[in-house]
């Protein structure tokens, strides 16, 4: 880190996200700080454009009524503009909320008016089609701004207005208090709100997490010390804001840092994306590392019998020599000697064709990563890292250094930062972690109950079950409600399980089941049909819908063979014994996921009760008939006959 950047860390230094925009546009005003690409080109964007553009946002905010204290809602995907959005509001000292792009119309009159928004900045027709109505039904949010026009040239609200024509209806009070959003910029406080971060509502509604200006430069401020991202790195942003870990590396360590942070032109244009920027620092959720993965099985299933040869060679040379390394073993001589070939051949081709060639840091977090996955990456030369936190305590642990355990979310991040001081955290004899210090919670937001609820005397009760190992790395294995007990009293974590069933490149989600009323653990699979359909394709194996593939016996039997290769590694109670593939695939807007695709169980659990009274009753086939929604927003009914597979020792010799 340069003399300047390391000066901004000082205890004298900015104190606000909107104080972090107003220096760099006077110390880094050339820099480039964004970049968009549009219709193909690159577009971009020095901190003295960007800060001028966030000027102009809060004017035209301020012309619009809003100002100190008020709720400003956004929901778009990663572009410029939201960040640019969100800055603005937090100059005039609003707090935000950000969703998730595929919010559903529902979920955002509820958290609108949770939040009491005065304001929604709408990415695309998309977005304000679902805004409007929200708009027309809440007193108090009276505007919905836009900044892709496309489709939307007959829309006459009184309502809806484009972004240049909020930042022109500012411009005359701009002419007239020049100096007024600096002055709001320049009198903020650290302990201000700076946005509501809400939960994913696994158990019910969501709750906004109160996050200040503090808690995002702290957590900014903890990721930068843990990982040693250096500055200028290429970053893409592509996990949505609404996503609080986002907010700390892409948007607040982007603009202290500063790196460049860079946005592809559509969500299916990320991996090219990736790929023609060569980014250096890369943070992507558990689920698209797990499709990065799934995508180089596919690969090998299209691949001839030498290419695959080929890779498993190199692959194998990868995790002699790499996944040795960060578990701090001494990688064997002939490996390393073979390792440079390796890499000529395979794992360099390997990398540059995921897009991850000159990638440094590589982040996962937001649920828990298989070690595998982990391990894969390694193996290829790209050292992963776990990192792990909460909305409402920030960064708690990160895989640091040079050696880690891949079964581990990390080591603590206990040190102080220069927004607060150290962290504590203690494993209660139940299991439970517990925070104290830090950061600390400044609670959620218009629940004061369920903001109490949350501490145990001074502590904060994570919710986490979880280990320390010898090295003094925590072990995470699930959420403490989600620990199960069967009926021999004998407890077993689901979600452990789960995130080594869903290394298997054949299964996107699993749902494992069993609790006091069982005697034996079941799963509900949801296989990948894409991987599935060349894997059938390559067997001559004909299927018409994924209701059929999902069905087909030889699907069955290679889903009973991930499962028995995973139950290997478990302890006799924890082994998965039936299955069931759902003839669906699970989806968020019919509430079977988050929109962080995290399982929502209980409900799951109810909507297909008749197929889990199956697993345990010894039946071989039940039908089910599900509700469904179709993309053009009909709903219907799905009726199939579902298959259950038993998973015993004899499947692990089995042959697909």
């Amino acid at each position: 880190m340069s003399a300047r950047d390391a000066s901004s860390l000082s205890s004298d230094g900015p104190r606000t996200v909107p104080q972090w925009l107003a220096h760099n546009a006077r110390e880094r005003a050339r820099l480039v700080g964004h970049r968009y690409k549009c219709r193909g080109i690159w577009r971009e964007f020095n901190w003295a454009q960007i800060h001028d553009r966030t000027v102009g946002i809060a004017f035209g905010l301020l012309a619009l009524g809003a100002k100190a204290g008020d709720t400003v809602m956004l929901i778009g995907e990663n572009r410029p503009e939201i960040f640019w959005a969100e800055w603005a509001a937090m100059a005039i000292g609003a707090k935000t909320v950000t969703l998730y792009p595929d919010a559903s119309e529902q979920e955002l009159r509820y958290i609108a008016t949770d939040s009491q928004a005065v304001c929604i900045f709408a990415d695309d027709q998309e977005q304000v089609d679902k805004a409007l109505p929200v708009a027309a039904g809440l007193d108090g949010l009276a505007h919905v701004v836009y900044w892709e026009p496309g489709g939307m040239q007959a829309y006459r609200d009184p309502a809806l207005r484009s972004l240049e024509q909020m930042i022109e209806s500012g411009a005359a009070l701009r002419l007239a208090e020049p100096g007024r959003v600096d002055a709001c910029i320049a009198a903020g406080q650290a302990d201000d709100i700076a946005l509501l971060a809400y939960t994913s509502g696994t158990t019910g509604n969501p709750k906004g997490v109160i996050t200040t200006h503090r808690a995002l430069l702290g957590c900014a401020e903890q990721f930068q010390k843990a990982l040693q991202v250096e500055p200028h790195g290429e970053y893409l942003s592509y996990v949505p804001l609404s996503w609080i870990t986002e907010q700390w590396v892409g948007v607040v360590m982007g603009m202290m840092l500063p790196l460049r942070v860079n946005f592809a032109e559509r969500p299916d244009q990320v991996q090219e994306a990736i790929r023609e920027l060569a980014v250096d620092v890369l943070f992507l959720g558990p689920r698209q590392w797990e499709s990065l993965a799934a995508g180089v099985h596919t690969r090998m299933i299209d691949a001839g019998p030498v290419r695959q040869a080929m890779v498993k060679w190199g692959l194998g040379i990868g995790r002699a020599v790499h996944v040795a390394r960060i578990e701090g073993r001494e990688p064997p001589r002939w490996p390393r000697l073979l390792l440079p070939l390796a890499e000529m051949l395979v794992l360099g081709p390997l990398r540059d064709q995921l897009g991850l060639k000159r990638v440094r840091i590589a982040m996962t977090g937001g649920a828990a990563t298989a070690p595998d996955v982990v391990r894969l990456f390694a193996a290829m030369g790209v050292r992963m890292r776990n990192i792990y936190g909460c909305s409402e305590y920030g960064l708690v642990s990160a895989h640091v250094g040079d050696s880690y355990d891949p079964e581990s979310v990390g080591t603590p991040c206990v040190d102080a930062t220069r927004m607060a001081g150290p962290l504590e955290y203690r494993i209660t004899d139940e299991g439970e972690l517990q925070l104290r210090a830090g950061l600390g919670f400044a609670g959620y937001w218009n629940r004061p109950d369920k903001t109490a609820e949350k501490f145990d005397g001074e502590w904060f009760r994570t919710g986490d079950a979880v280990s320390r190992t010898p090295a003094g790395a925590l072990v995470y294995y699930d959420r403490l409600e989600h620990m199960s007990a069967l009926t021999t009293g004998e407890r077993y974590p689901k979600q452990y399980i789960e995130i080594r069933l869903r290394f298997s490149p054949y299964i996107k989600e699993v749902l494992v089941i069993g609790d006091a009323r069982h005697g034996f653990v079941t799963a509900l699979v949801n296989i990948d049909d894409v991987v599935f359909a060349r894997w059938a394709e390559q067997r001559n194996l004909g299927f018409t819908t994924f209701t059929d593939l999902s069905q087909k016996p030889e699907v069955l039997t290679q889903i009973a063979l991930e499962i028995a290769q995973v139950n290997a590694r478990l302890p006799g109670n924890a082994k998965v014994r039936r299955f069931a593939n759902l003839p669906k695939p699970l989806d968020a807007d019919e509430g079977e996921l988050t929109r962080t695709r995290k399982l929502k169980r209980e409900f799951i659990e109810e909507r297909y009760r008749a197929l889990v009274d199956g697993l345990y009753t010894g039946l071989s086939t039940v039908d089910v008939a599900i509700p469904v929604k179709y993309q053009d927003g009909r709903s219907g009914v799905l009726a199939a006959s579902v298959r259950i597979g038993d998973v015993d020792a004899e499947a692990l010799e089995m042959q697909p």
